[in-house]
């Protein structure tokens, strides 16, 4: 637990000193250490594929850290305010929430036990929204600690209502999508979602490809995909066996005296003849 505190930390300081588009998707190296120390600590087996995933994540990861914008210079929380209240952001914003008022009363009560995007859905959409407000709030606390003072600003507070309200409904439905469906379904959907409105919300209030060129951009999103790919082929393989069936060796069909045929048993529950 006290890791896992360090680490949020550690990524919440991160987007205050690089763009969301470079920080968000580096989440998958996360996995990456997780399989790594599963394989070493409680000897679960990492299986070729498994390997092949986490490559993948690597190769993704620093394709996008050298082709990744460079942070945008900010000297005040207001400005990154202005950025919020810019209409392209509102319009994101606006339609998020709407998206996310529906999902929650029309679509979760009928189809929340059965379609896991219901859940991942809320969770993706505010979580964007999160993402931006954590972002703005880092900015906040890094000007205030290097002598400039943010916290006097209503902008600073209004940034952490908005952050901690989304994270408390973020985690509220990562939470009932994990209890009602299995992890390795929930994290590669939502690793995806999430990323995927994080970077588009990042491009719309930051406006990070207006200083990149073309060549640049669509390296990034070879590099996300394959960030991508890597994830979805470490989770969907990560209870393969390598070569090796875990279910009981059955005995083909014979015949009996009668002529009928008799279903295989398991080698292991049969008993050899006693003669008489």
């Amino acid at each position: 637990m006290i890791a896992m505190i360090v680490g949020e930390v550690a990524n919440f300081a991160a987007y205050a000193f690089a763009p969301a588009i470079l920080v968000t998707p580096l989440g998958a190296l996360s996995i990456i250490i997780s399989a790594a120390l599963a394989h070493i600590i409680l000897r679960e087996r990492l299986h070729i594929f498994g390997i092949l995933g986490c490559v993948l994540c690597v190769v993704g990861s620093i394709t996008i850290v050298l082709h990744a914008p460079q942070e945008r210079e900010i000297d005040s929380v207001k400005e990154v305010w202005d950025l919020a209240t810019e209409p392209a952001f509102l319009f994101y914003t606006v339609a998020v929430m709407v998206a996310v008022f529906v999902i929650i009363v029309h679509f979760v009560p009928q189809y929340g036990q059965t379609n896991i995007m219901a859940y991942v859905g809320v969770c993706s959409l505010v979580g964007s929204l999160s993402v931006m407000g954590v972002k703005a709030l880092g900015i906040a606390l890094k000007l205030t600690f290097s002598g400039l003072n943010q916290l006097i600003y209503p902008q600073t507070w209004v940034f952490a209502v908005i952050v901690v309200s989304c994270v408390v409904t973020q985690m509220n439905y990562l939470n009932k999508a994990l209890d009602t469906f299995n992890t390795a379904v929930v994290s590669p959907i939502y690793y995806v979602m999430f990323t995927s409105l994080t970077i588009l919300a990042s491009v719309i209030m930051f406006k990070d490809w207006d200083r990149q060129n073309p060549t640049q951009i669509v390296t990034e999103m070879c590099g996300f995909v394959t960030i991508l790919s890597g994830t979805f082929l470490l989770h969907k393989t990560k209870d393969m066996a390598d070569g090796h069936s875990s279910s009981p060796l059955r005995l083909p069909k014979h015949a009996n005296e009668d002529g009928h045929q008799n279903e295989g048993v398991p080698l292991r529950s049969q008993e050899p003849r006693r003669s008489p």
